[in-house]
């Protein structure tokens, strides 16, 4: 990697620090926006076809192909170590797949973020579901699924049929999610 792209990625990850500190100031927690998304038709949604075709690493580097959780219900949050959002939602998330263990849904965790930074903080936390390194082409994928701003924490919620059912920025309400679960 050259010293260019290397400024890069520091100059990025330091903008999304200073938006997570200034979301964290915030004191109330805003509702998250969520979206419905209108099936297509029994057509394949081509974010979801996008995400499947992707193979990302796990935290100990061994790349996984995200197809093993095609048919499933899925939900996919989008995080960084240094999103406080994210970092506040983690613990409550990983209580929930851990209740469920992939019985009724899975849950996903994709990290923009470095291999070092997302295995150090899951050292500190036990995460009950699976995390998955996609450093800043995690925010690309994520803006497939209708993140334009690029924010975080971005989490999208995928029917058994592939659909995309809901996506939710910013801070998860759980009481919301639960509801849009029970309807899976």
């Amino acid at each position: 990697m050259n010293k260019k792209h290397v400024a890069a990625y520091a100059v990025v990850a330091a903008m999304f620090g200073i938006m997570g500190a200034l979301v964290a100031i915030n004191k109330k927690d805003p509702p998250p926006i969520t979206t419905a998304i209108a099936p297509t038709g029994g057509k394949p949604h081509t974010a979801v076809d996008n995400l499947f075709r992707q193979s990302l690493n796990d935290l100990d580097g061994a790349p996984q192909p995200l197809a093993k959780w095609k048919g499933k219900p899925l939900l996919v949050n989008f995080w960084a170590t240094w999103c406080a959002p994210c970092v506040q939602e983690m613990p409550e998330l990983s209580e929930l797949a851990g209740l469920d263990a992939g019985k009724t849904f899975n849950v996903i965790g994709i990290g923009i973020d470095s291999p070092s930074n997302m295995k150090e903080f899951a050292a500190k936390l036990k995460i009950a579901y699976p995390l998955y390194v996609a450093g800043m082409g995690g925010t690309e994928l994520s803006r497939e699924f209708g993140n334009t701003a690029g924010g975080l924490p971005y989490t999208v919620l995928i029917g058994a049929d592939g659909q995309v059912k809901k996506t939710y920025l910013g801070k998860l309400k759980f009481d919301e999610l639960r509801a849009d679960l029970a309807k899976l």
